[in-house]
């Protein structure tokens, strides 16, 4: 029974996600919070603007029910949902001065970047000092722990700034992040599951299901979308079930889909500046990329959930080793 578990705490959770998400429309529609889309983006995304956005707040909710309602409350829960709730507020206040403010911008990046490290650098600490766990990470392969020392503060708080910024880039088409998200949140709850860590696979799951529900209305044409409060919240989310686990490493393998979005970012931007002015893709993120080639929204989509279930799979043949 045990590991139909995350199945049945995801089923609960899409349930409750698509029904607070259905209720939360029509608020944002009232509040007139809508997405603004940038004009440099693809010019097939103009007809998204005055979509409703900040979804990312019935996902959260979503998740707190169902992280409660699935039981195994421990002190790691409290601490997988306060790193997602600081996250998420860190979105929450970007969006909110877009859309209510209507300052195109945003919080400024440097802003956003100290917060982060700030929140980032605090889990960090506790894992180190406080939380019982220690400074040991699992390493794919060898399968041995290793203590990372000293090292381990700055680690941890590279992994979570990382994967919070890696998921708000991969949010970028109708479907995209809230569906990779649930594929990859799925797998660590069964991590959760071999491993021992029921507050974690609680917490994945009740994850999967928050993201499948909002899905219902994200797909494409979505009808909402989660925004910087959702992308952010989810970042953190992966982020601190994957470091409570102690598979950081696991986390690069299952979301490589996040880390292929990033590093495009990274690239386009370095040979941007030192080629003169030249692309190397056509635009980044990658997603954006593959819909200038011709590729439909949707297809797109596609095929990023199949490579993000092709990386959960030999991430978990990984862990089999």
């Amino acid at each position: 029974m045990h590991s139909f578990q995350p199945i049945f705490i995801a089923v609960l959770g899409m349930l409750a996600s698509s029904i607070m998400t259905s209720l939360e429309i029509p608020i944002l529609k009232h509040r007139q919070f809508r997405q603004f889309i940038r004009e440099e983006g693809p010019q097939s995304h103009l007809s998204k603007a005055g979509t409703p956005t900040m979804g990312g707040i019935a996902i959260f909710a979503a998740l707190v029910l169902m992280t409660f309602i699935g039981g195994a409350i421990s002190t790691d829960t409290f601490v997988m949902l306060g790193v997602t709730l600081l996250f998420g507020l860190i979105g929450f206040f970007d969006d909110y001065i877009k859309v209510a403010k209507k300052h195109n911008l945003g919080l400024r990046a440097w802003q956003k970047l100290v917060l982060q490290i700030l929140f980032a650098v605090g889990l960090a600490v506790y894992m180190a000092e406080f939380s019982g766990y220690g400074t040991d990470v699992w390493i794919p392969f060898i399968d041995r722990y290793i203590d990372f020392g000293w090292f381990y503060i700055p680690f941890v708080a590279f992994v979570v700034v990382a994967m919070a910024n890696a998921v708000n880039l991969t949010d970028g088409l109708d479907g995209l992040s809230s569906g990779v998200t649930a594929i990859v949140a799925l797998f660590f709850a069964y991590v959760g599951v071999l491993y021992g860590y029921d507050s974690a696979m609680v917490f994945c799951s009740a994850l999967c299901g928050a993201c499948l529900g909002f899905l219902v209305f994200n797909r494409y044409p979505a009808k909402l979308f989660m925004g910087d409060t959702g992308s952010m919240a989810l970042g953190g989310a992966l982020a601190s079930a994957a470091i409570i686990m102690k598979v950081e490493f696991l986390l690069v393998i299952a979301g490589l889909i996040y880390v292929i979005e990033a590093l495009s970012v990274i690239i386009q931007v370095v040979y941007f500046k030192m080629t003169g002015g030249k692309r190397f893709f056509k635009m980044a993120p990658i997603h954006h990329h593959f819909e200038m080639c011709g590729m439909k929204e949707k297809n797109v989509v596609l095929m990023f959930y199949l490579v993000a279930l092709v990386c959960c799979a030999v991430a978990y043949l990984i862990m089999c080793i």
